[in-house]
């Protein structure tokens, strides 16, 4: 992995975390969780304040995800929260404490100030052993704490304050008032400075999770989809009035499920031709049959000149894929009438000339669905299914490494967000 961490493809955009005083913080959270501080004098935390490297020295991946479930979090800093999530086993981690982060700003940025936050992001199961356990979670509660307990302490002082509004002689207890004092040296003003987060609950919605080898989970009025491999324990065992559940391996079916609930974009001439899609596309078909057909070749500096030399000369293996060709024909296709007819296409290769709906929700999740379908294009594993393009990577050797770390850090990491827009319609 060090060529990715090299060209911060894996572990890029973390935090460094290096005063004395912060690391001190995120010691106390530690301990709190009942782990072993770091001796890291200097370490990286992603949105979550998950570390790389207090995972690498405690020798545990998941410290921060015990069985995979409510997930812990520490927050040193309120700039946390324009950070990625590096590591987690559900796809809407990210979104939640993002949520949390920013409709508790004004309480988050008053106590980082001066203590560490951290907690739970708790639902309603604590083990999942079958598929019931994942869709009994409609909601998340974030359980927060502080280190120095000045949450506790500014509850304290507001029901104090309370209290001496109310009770006509409140005033004249010395010893209440003392602790009021007492209290406010630690918590500050706190009817300047909300100290307590009042947003705590939200809304569980369509997810990935990375329980039994991969399994989403969408949901629209009156029905729940699930897709997933069958093996997983408790597919289609229950509620079928509620549960919808899909094979991962059914293409048909799958792809059916998302046009009929308008998750994904057919191919139109209005998107495609001033994306680039198909094109895109194409280029990722060639690049793999090039590495199928010749492993040790180093193609990271390849051109499109050069690409399309080794088209014409290997037409045989081009043809016999069939990918390439069908590219080519959606695209004439599309030029000539507008849109392209899926019916008569094999439902293997339908996924190949679609994306999300980029205004639908779900555009970020299906998108990762629809990646499953098309391996060949490692670039949008990257960007929308990182654990999938990890794996993946482990099994390249080490010229198709180069070339793939190549093509990533001179289109996507080039240009992120503007290459989303052109080619996935989406803007963050």
């Amino acid at each position: 992995m060090n060529l990715l961490r090299d060209n911060d493809l894996i572990y890029g955009r973390l935090q460094q975390v290096d005063e004395p005083h912060l690391i001190a913080r995120y010691n106390k959270a530690l301990v709190a969780f009942g782990l072993k501080p770091t001796e890291l004098e200097s370490f990286e935390i992603d949105r979550t304040g998950f570390s790389p490297q207090v995972a690498e020295e405690l020798g545990d991946l998941l410290y921060l995800d015990p069985n995979e479930i409510n997930r812990r979090f520490i927050i040193l800093t309120p700039s946390q929260a324009g950070l990625p999530v590096v590591h987690t086993a559900f796809s809407n981690t990210s979104q939640l404490l993002y949520e949390f982060m920013t409709k508790n700003s004004r309480a988050i940025d008053a106590l980082t100030i001066k203590d560490v936050i951290y907690g739970e992001i708790e639902d309603s199961v604590s083990k999942v052993e079958d598929i019931e356990d994942l869709l009994s979670i409609n909601q998340v509660e974030f359980k927060v704490l502080s280190a120095e307990d000045v949450l506790g302490k500014a509850s304290e002082l507001a029901t104090l304050i309370d209290r001496l509004k109310q009770e006509p002689d409140a005033w004249r207890d010395n010893g209440m008032l003392e602790r009021m004092v007492e209290l406010a040296k630690v918590t500050g003003d706190i009817r300047e400075n909300a100290l307590v987060p009042d947003h705590v609950i939200f809304r569980h919605n369509a997810f990935w999770t990375s329980h039994f080898g991969g399994l989403y989970v969408f949901i629209d009025p009156g029905m729940t989809t699930v897709i997933s491999d069958p093996s997983a324990p408790g597919f289609r065992r229950s509620r079928p009035w509620q549960v919808s559940y899909l094979s991962i391996n059914d293409t048909e079916l799958v792809f059916r499920f998302l046009a009929e609930t308008g998750r994904i974009e057919l191919p139109r001439a209005s998107w495609v031709e001033s994306s680039g899609y198909l094109e895109h596309r194409a280029e990722m078909v060639i690049r793999s049959l090039i590495h199928q057909s010749e492993p040790q070749r180093n193609i990271a500096r390849a051109d499109k000149v050069w690409l399309q030399t080794w088209i014409h000369a290997h037409a045989d293996i081009i043809n016999s894929d069939g990918a390439f060709p069908f590219l080519n024909a959606a695209k004439r296709e599309i030029a000539q009438l507008g849109q392209i007819k899926l019916d008569d296409v094999e439902p293997g290769k339908r996924f190949l000339v679609v994306r999300a709906a980029p205004a639908h929700p779900d555009a970020w999740l299906t998108n990762r669905l629809i990646s499953e379908f098309v391996p060949t294009d490692f670039v949008s594993t990257y960007v929308f299914n990182k654990q999938g393009f990890y794996k993946n990577y482990e099994s390249y050797n080490e010229s198709q490494r180069a070339a793939v770390v190549e093509l990533l850090k001179t289109t996507y990491l080039k240009e992120k967000e503007a290459f989303r827009m052109r080619l996935y319609g989406l803007s963050d």
